[in-house]
């Protein structure tokens, strides 16, 4: 008999992960089957980053077919898909955002920021929000609030300081001459799915051009149509100078990006990648947001979150603080602690994951159907009822 997969797992990584007795081998858009068969509805994605669907077709034939032709190209060459890539998210970024740096993950994503800002500027404090993730290498983990992420890992970066989100006073008081840069998620995803406020973004852009500073906005999990907008600064019109992407842009393969407006000067040398934006990871990349602008996955993701709350708001059990919910980024905040209900949910079929202590998060696939996401609500219902 062979041997189990997580048999094998347990014996041989070095686990950070607190892991979930469920082995997944398959998936297909919104669903996913373990070892054994069974099927679930997965509201995890990766933690954000199936927004176009597992096994996704064209991400698949594209990287197939580059696959065939060149995998890794450094820097230091010019190379094809690259430039059809950055051409892309020139096109598709917040206003003024032309020029991009292709990197692996989101927190390399923040790394890079927070270096350019520093660079730029000549300066070294970077302002950031309780409550906000920004990932877990020394730089993003400095920027990053909650103590039990940062604890066992001191000294951590010097610079970094904290206001309360939307908060704009406190925000206002703490940039200053020596501020590099303010780094604000729009939407707070480990925070709890916690939307900024159209007057604390507004205050951030302010107070950035009023000391010189530059504006970061983290859309590492909300970017890519996830809110219901291609990026969620895009609801209030406020946008920054420079943009921290990954999870969804590349349908799973891991990629990251930094978009800079013309401000960010960076002369060659001061920073690289030894795989960021090999021809691979652009090829999946751009046939990722060619399906999600053919599929208008953006408009999908309102429609769906405006679906998901007429269904499930009213109907909301009393264990249920809160709903939060901007497209398909929700958060169902509880009066008690949330694991025991999140494996609850899992045994029923419904993958999710926690955001806090009391908060569960569902980021499903931007492609989940119309009778998927009912059958989310009505599983979500029975459990917490």
């Amino acid at each position: 008999m062979m041997e189990r997969a997580a048999d094998i797992e347990r014996r041989w990584a070095l686990e950070v992960f607190p892991k979930r007795d469920i082995t997944l081998v398959r998936g297909k858009g919104a669903e996913v089957w373990d070892d054994e068969g069974r099927r679930y509805i997965d509201c995890v994605a990766g933690i954000g980053v199936a927004s176009v669907g597992h096994a996704n077709e064209a991400v698949a034939d594209a990287l197939a077919e580059q696959a065939r032709m060149l995998v890794t190209c450094p820097g230091i060459f010019y190379n094809d898909a690259r430039a059809r890539l950055l051409e892309k998210l020139a096109s598709i970024a917040p206003e003024g955002l032309t020029r991009g740096f292709l990197c692996n993950s989101g927190a390399e994503s923040v790394e890079a920021a927070i270096k350019f800002a520093r660079l730029t500027t000549g300066r070294a404090g970077v302002v950031s929000a309780m409550r906000g993730f920004h990932g877990r290498t020394l730089g993003a983990l400095s920027a990053t609030h909650k103590a039990a992420y940062r604890e066992g890992f001191g000294p951590l970066v010097p610079g970094f300081s904290f206001v309360p989100f939307n908060n704009a006073e406190k925000l206002r008081a703490a940039v200053g001459d020596e501020t590099a840069a303010v780094l604000i998620e729009p939407v707070q995803g480990e925070g709890g799915i916690r939307p900024a406020s159209a007057e604390f973004l507004r205050a951030a852009r302010e107070v950035c051009d009023e000391t010189g500073a530059l504006l970061v906005f983290d859309e590492i999990q909300t970017g890519f149509c996830r809110t219901g907008r291609m990026f969620a600064c895009e609801h209030h019109g406020v946008f920054p100078d420079i943009i921290c992407l990954a999870k969804a842009i590349a349908g799973g393969v891991p990629t990251g990006a930094v978009m800079a407006n013309d401000r960010v000067r960076l002369p060659p040398g001061k920073h690289g990648t030894t795989f960021g934006g090999n021809p691979l990871v652009c090829a999946a990349a751009l046939a990722a947001i060619e399906f999600m602008q053919a599929e208008r996955l953006a408009e999908r993701a309102e429609a769906l979150g405006a679906r998901f709350r007429e269904r499930f708001e009213p109907r909301m059990p009393a264990r249920v603080r809160a709903l939060r919910q901007i497209g398909l980024m929700i958060g169902v905040e509880l009066r008690e602690r949330c694991r025991s209900y999140i494996n609850a949910l899992g045994d029923a079929g419904v993958l999710t994951l926690p955001a806090g202590t009391t908060v569960i998060r569902l980021l499903p696939p931007l492609v989940i159907t119309e009778p998927e996401l009912d059958e989310v609500v009505e599983v979500l219902l029975r459990v917490l009822g």
